[in-house]
């Protein structure tokens, strides 16, 4: 279910403010507030996010980022990732999955309830299932697809089963979403729930539970959320949460300021270089789940220099990665060594890094037969093919820069690639679909995916009608990645990864250039903020149960007390 996107992060922001910016991307320790001293409960957490509000059901923020803020808060769902993609239980007490890796079972927390105090169902969660996969759902075809052939059959009570078509090890990732109470909106469709007064009264079994709207001047400025009290995973330190929207960073950063809130919810290239001067402020950055990388067309009957691993190689080599991310996405971004995002549990920390080497990339052409003239320029032909392509790249603000930056690099080794804008629709119609390019600029995305499942991509069975766009052939790697998608087994997944990004690196099919980040700020009176990669925005608030403002020294019982 992984796509492609487009999103472009561009910050203005000096070298040496790009530089302490990176370092925050290390693990953050767990601030405290004093030696011998214990958060306790009190105090609340405002944030400022950028949008407006839509509505507060999970099944229809797929769209709206903000929305999807607030539900986070507000409901549960069976399981949850931590920052290594690993799924951690929610509504979810436990589950076991049979050998053939077709049915799961869960257990429900016999202690998760509704914000009304009604229990948490299997009930909830089929009628939560049958509206996503409703014909009036947001959500993308291929998921609604995915929901209509999956049996969910209630065992009892607190017991649900999942059964599959088949196996599908990444299935886990598909269970995040927030749950519906059947109790409440039971016998309301997709599209009647689209204006139902749930929306704006909302009832879920999260951490937080609604509290009010904040309105100014008759309009909703802000929502607000206080701790709930029996949450099945224990009460959160902060009494409340409070949501303000605002149009934009520089508005937010003014609210800030101005004391209305105490966190900017997205820190974008308007504001960061104030943000990082505005003391008393601290920025978090993590990696998002995107991946800008380089498409090469390995089929195409006019190019035949691209099946070559060596030239693949050099061209990766000719390009310095880290001076790309520097000057045309002002450092926020990290060198990508692969495609299975680092941090996780599926990542390979023992992949070659290949490095920018401009002198090597010239001899590995030299290599594959090609010659140079001595006055420098376009490499001489080998066999009567040029080293010469178009590069396409979606039309939209800084690929232009960076296609042109990427072809003057090439260049520089007597590659001509002649760089292409094109619309978005028109390059995943006209182009990648019809496998009718030469090498292609794109980013994937990877959002609310933990599971790294390359499988769409990169495998055989997905040449032809799939997402495999550089068409690549290799056997030896669709069997890592066919092989993961089906065992259950945790370990044996990893190491069939780490041994497909090992053959991955081996052989090239694209070029991976980096990882885009996202920043976001919290006011430093807001303690124990913890940072890991992430899968969606939303993730800034994994650990909210542990945020705190209030310490103190824990009470100690005198020793020897006299009894009465």
């Amino acid at each position: 279910m992984k796509s492609l996107r487009w999103q472009l992060i561009l910050l203005g922001l000096s070298l040496i403010l790009i530089a302490w910016l990176l370092w925050t991307q290390q693990a953050n320790p767990t601030p405290v507030a004093g030696v011998g001293l214990q958060p306790v409960s009190g105090g609340v957490y405002s944030e400022a996010l950028i949008g407006s509000l839509g509505r507060l059901n999970p099944v229809l923020d797929y769209t709206n980022p903000v929305d999807r803020d607030v539900n986070r808060l507000l409901y549960a769902a069976l399981v949850q990732f931590d920052e290594r993609g690993l799924p951690q239980p929610d509504l979810a007490e436990s589950w076991g999955v049979s050998a053939d890796g077709k049915i799961y079972n869960f257990s429900i927390r016999p202690q998760a309830v509704w914000h009304d105090g009604a229990p948490v169902t299997s009930d909830d969660i089929i009628f939560t299932v049958d509206a996503l996969r409703s014909d009036a759902s947001p959500l993308p075809q291929d998921i609604k697809e995915m929901w209509r052939q999956i049996q969910v059959v209630p065992l009892d009570e607190k017991t649900i089963q999942f059964r599959l078509p088949a196996a599908f090890a990444p299935f886990l990732d598909y269970l995040t979403f927030g749950v519906l109470p059947k109790h409440l909106l039971g016998g309301t469709s997709v599209e009647a729930m689209q204006s139902a007064p749930f929306n704006f009264q909302p009832i879920g079994s999260g951490p937080f539970r609604f509290q009010s709207f904040i309105s100014e001047e008759g309009n909703i400025v802000g929502v607000s959320l206080q701790a709930f009290e029996r949450y099945h995973r224990g009460r959160a330190y902060l009494d409340g949460v409070v949501f303000r929207y605002y149009p934009d960073g520089a508005t937010a950063l003014n609210a800030y300021r101005a004391q209305e809130v105490l966190g900017i919810s997205r820190v974008d290239e308007t504001i960061l270089r104030e943000v990082l001067t505005e003391v008393g402020l601290n920025l978090y950055t993590a990696r998002l789940p995107n991946l800008t990388l380089i498409f090469l067309n390995l089929n195409h009957p006019d190019l035949p220099f691209f099946q070559d691993k060596t030239i693949r190689r050099a061209l990766l080599m000719g390009l310095n990665r880290q001076r790309l991310i520097d000057e045309l996405r002002n450092g926020q971004a990290i060198i990508a060594d692969g495609v299975i995002m680092p941090g996780t549990w599926a990542y390979y920390d023992g992949i070659e890094r290949i490095p920018f080497d401009p002198e090597e990339a010239l001899d590995l052409l030299k290599k594959a037969g090609y010659t140079f003239p001595p006055e420098g320029g376009e490499a001489r032909a080998k066999e009567g093919v040029a080293l010469r392509f178009e590069l396409v790249y979606p039309e939209v603000p800084g690929y232009a820069e960076l296609a042109a930056e990427i072809a003057q690099s090439w260049a520089k080794l007597g590659v001509v690639a002649v760089p292409k804008a094109v619309p978005f629709e028109t390059l995943m119609t006209q182009y990648l679909e019809t496998r009718n390019y030469h090498a292609a600029l794109v980013e994937l995305s990877f959002a609310r995916s933990p599971d790294p499942d390359p499988y769409p991509f990169w495998d055989q069975a997905q040449i032809a009608e799939g997402q495999n766009y550089a068409q690549w052939d290799d056997r030896l790697a669709s069997e890592y990645l066919e092989r993961a998608r089906i065992t259950t087994d945790w370990g044996e997944r990893a190491r069939l990864y780490h041994n497909f990004q090992v053959r991955f690196q081996s052989e090239l099919p694209a070029l991976p250039l980096f990882y885009p980040v996202y920043n976001y700020a919290v006011d430093a009176s807001i303690q124990n903020i913890r940072v890991g990669p992430m899968f969606d925005p939303t993730d800034r608030f994994a650990n909210i149960l542990g945020w705190y403002v209030r310490a103190q020294r824990p009470q100690i019982p005198p020793k020897n007390s006299p009894s009465p």
